[in-house]
């Protein structure tokens, strides 16, 4: 499956974004699907999951409460909606895609990346 984000741009603080996700090459309702982040100098972090029916979601403890992660398999796209934006959100922002919602979770595990998107958030 081909992954291709988009949604990524410079805001301030306390803004909102929504990144997108368009799936193709693959059946969409097959994977569990995840957004993944990588900071300058640091390792990529596991941001949120979520599985093939919507049925179960998963947050990293420092977006729970601001992110919320979303799919529509009619349009083969998952979505990030980020609100309340701080700068330590400032990361290049990756979609992934697995059978195993468990391999979703590690960043080392996960079967299927999409390019990356920058989000950059000004204080």
């Amino acid at each position: 499956v081909q992954l291709q984000a988009s949604g990524g741009g410079l805001v301030q603080a306390g803004d909102s974004l929504r990144l997108s996700c368009a799936a193709s090459g693959g059946t969409f309702s097959n994977y569990h699907m995840g957004w993944f982040r990588q900071a300058p100098g640091k390792e990529r972090e596991f941001v949120a999951a979520i599985s093939w029916s919507g049925g179960y979601i998963y947050y990293a403890d420092s977006v729970k409460g601001r992110f919320t992660i979303s799919r529509d398999n009619t349009k083969n796209t998952v979505y990030l909606q980020m609100n309340s934006l701080k700068p330590e959100d400032t990361a290049v922002y990756y979609c992934a895609a697995d059978s195993s919602i468990g391999r979703l979770k590690i960043a080392t595990a996960v079967g299927y990346w999409g390019q990356g998107t920058q989000v950059t958030v000004s204080s």
